[in-house]
């Protein structure tokens, strides 16, 4: 066994515009993913992510953590209640959330899907 680490100060991330295949549902959303390690065999990625105001429905098929730094949104499962989520918050999503995920404002955050 091999212990690999990647020290990410000195990469170059992979920008992204708008590359989120969420169906979008409300207002004029953008993204810019700024995606700093993926994992040889594609299943693991982290990186920030930015994104202005909008509303898209949402079906997770991975886990993913997240660590907000900026900006304010709702994340709503289908059937349940809102969670509101704001700079400072941490939480993890886990794969087979279904609701709608809605920007209200500009939000940057760490991530990392497996």
């Amino acid at each position: 066994m091999s212990n690999k680490i990647t020290v990410l100060r000195d990469t170059q991330p992979d920008v992204l515009l708008d590359a989120t295949q969420w169906e979008k549902l409300s207002g004029d959303p953008h993204t810019v993913n700024l995606n700093a390690y993926q994992s040889e065999d594609g299943s693991k990625l982290m990186g920030t992510w930015i994104c202005t105001p909008g509303k898209w429905a949402v079906n997770y098929t991975k886990w993913e953590y997240c660590d907000f730094r900026e900006g304010y949104c709702i994340l709503t499962p289908e059937g349940g209640e809102p969670i509101h989520l704001k700079a400072g918050d941490i939480f993890v999503v886990e794969p087979g959330f279904q609701g709608t995920w809605e920007v209200v404002e500009t939000v940057r955050k760490y991530f990392v899907f497996a």
